[in-house]
């Protein structure tokens, strides 16, 4: 595209609009129109001359206003249906493997396309991640875009305008004045906090300059939030991790390297006696109990640097601490919360090998559910091997025992029992209600004990280095809003011709009654022509060919 050459002699780049010199009306459209376009005052958008390059084709689709609101629907689209089914923090389940499985089996068809397309990890998937990055870089190029040339024209603004460029605006008057109108007219504008400057015969007023850059203002906000959130991706800057850990257990804790977490004891008090019944009568008379409290104390381990890796020995106590609701542990940025707890937890059970026949117990064993052992070798000489474990028996498929949970709720167990008396041993399936025997009749048989059970915390680990860029970006945009919002730009061109007639042109990019409320006193002040508002006139003028068309 080559350069606009105006009558005046000013040479504007190409797809400017508007002179840049004298205001002149550069192309056939805004020479027949009523009023001219002063959105971006006329200059020319990178995005509306170049179109040949691939950069040129890249920059012109981000810079569309159309793209960017299409992103922005396609983000919250993707987050409504997020909400659907539960997100896989919250699913009882913890590899990707037995995640999938859960969705499956729980939701069927829908629940494998959910987990297929990252709906049940939406906001960490890389797909809906690089979508905000897509719309973090519209914002960039349609900030860029629209910027440059705003901030260059308002910058260079010149005094004079061609009388073409005043009586298409929307406030305009031409008529008599006096010698000293433009004085009179000054200092009343300067009374007004307007800032004035003066060529030749012609006076140009503008204030609230500031809150055209709202916008951009805006979008700064929301880029260095939107980097914020993708920051989230980065390892280290953002963990919300859960933890599950039983009395008596010392576990690492996820995503916190060189740390570990002992539970002591898990307390849980409820509302009981007097007092309890008053606050609390219609929840105690509908669900029995109410928690007062449920806590965790906890001793903190970090690993020594010269520790061996799993080494007892290696590490040494930072804290002990009670983590009750709203009450975290915190260290090192981190921050572990008490977010739920499961009580009577099986931990062991103890079985008898006894003679069905005689009723004879041969000893006893006792298998920890959480890390059961593979053999057991009573006084005697018999020997119990535990040929599978199923801690949330669920029933049989095709023949096969089957566990809904990695959690010991309904411990099944196949085992294999030898004795001196039946040296090729006898199998049988165990659960805590019903003994199976699929081979045959068995002369021995494992009668079930006791039980010992023990709590559970459910604890949250969070860190999150983004607050502060999030809350700054917040900050920012919330500015750009009331910058954009309560304030506006006011502007007059005032010019006297050597006859005496003043030409008067007003223009705001909001806020019409404000402009006119100021330029009322100016008028009165200054005796200047009266104005008229051009939109209004133009309004009737439509509203009056309408009704004759239906009228006809």
């Amino acid at each position: 595209m080559e350069n606009l050459q105006c009558q005046c002699g000013h040479v504007n780049p190409p797809g400017t609009k508007l002179c840049e010199s004298c205001g002149r009306s550069l192309t056939e459209k805004e020479q027949n129109s009523k009023l001219v376009d002063m959105r971006y005052e006329g200059t020319a958008r990178r995005s509306q001359t170049y179109n040949k390059s691939i950069i040129d084709k890249i920059w012109n689709f981000f810079s569309s206003v159309k793209v960017g609101v299409s992103i922005i629907i396609i983000l919250l689209v993707a987050a409504a249906i997020g909400t659907i089914l539960p997100q896989q923090a919250f699913v009882p389940a913890s590899t990707e493997a037995t995640i999938k499985a859960y969705y499956i089996d729980t939701y069927g068809s829908v629940g494998r396309v959910y987990h297929a397309l990252g709906f049940h990890d939406l906001y960490s998937s890389y797909w809906f991640i690089a979508l905000v990055g897509m719309l973090a870089i519209s914002l960039v190029i349609a900030s860029l875009d629209r910027f440059v040339p705003l901030y260059k024209s308002l910058k260079n603004q010149r005094v004079l305008r061609h009388p073409s460029f005043m009586d298409k605006q929307r406030i305009y008057a031409e008529g008599p004045g006096s010698e000293d109108t433009l004085q009179k007219a000054e200092t009343k504008l300067k009374e007004l906090k307007y800032n004035t400057r003066t060529d030749k015969n012609g006076l140009l007023a503008e204030k609230g300059r500031f809150s055209r850059w709202g916008p951009y203002v805006n979008h700064i906000g929301l880029i260095i939030f939107l980097f914020g959130v993708m920051l989230r991706m980065i390892p280290g800057f953002y963990i919300d991790e859960s933890l599950w850990i039983r009395e008596g257990e010392t576990r690492a804790i996820p995503e916190v390297p060189g740390y570990y977490l002992e539970s002591e004891n898990f307390e849980l008090e409820v509302y009981t006696g007097e007092g309890g019944e008053e606050i609390f009568g219609e929840a105690l008379d509908r669900v029995g109990t109410v928690a007062k409290n449920y806590q965790t104390d906890v001793v903190l381990y970090q690993k020594k640097e010269e520790a061996l890796p799993g080494a007892v020995d290696g590490q040494e106590v930072v804290k002990e601490f009670p983590i009750r609701v709203n009450q975290p542990l915190k260290f090192d940025g981190y921050a572990i919360y008490q977010m739920d707890y499961r009580l009577d937890e099986l931990e062991t059970m103890t079985f008898a090998l006894t003679n069905k026949e005689t009723e004879e117990a041969l000893g006893e064993l006792t298998i920890d559910l959480i890390d059961p052992e593979k053999n057991y070798e009573l006084e005697g000489g018999s020997t119990i091997e535990l040929l599978g474990y199923y801690p949330d028996f669920s029933g049989f498929e095709n023949g096969e025992p089957q566990t809904a949970t990695p959690l010991p709720n309904n411990p099944g167990f196949l085992v294999k029992l030898t004795t001196p008396e039946t040296p090729e041993g006898e199998t049988s399936f165990i659960t805590i209600q019903n003994t199976v025997e699929p081979l045959g009749e068995n002369d021995f048989k494992l009668a079930f004990q006791s039980v010992e059970t023990r709590d559970v915390s459910g604890l949250t680990v969070r860190k999150d280095s983004t607050l502060p860029i999030l809350g700054l970006g917040g900050l920012i945009f919330m500015i750009g809003v009331a910058q954009g919002m309560y304030f506006n730009h006011r502007r007059f061109w005032i010019q006297q011709k050597a006859d005496g007639t003043i030409l008067l042109a007003g223009h705001t990019n909001k806020n019409w009654f404000g402009l006119k409320k100021d330029l009322d006193q100016v008028v009165e002040h200054a005796s200047l022509p009266a104005y008229s508002d051009q939109q209004d006139e133009i309004d009737k003028k439509e509203k009056a060919e309408k009704e004759g068309e239906v009228l006809s």
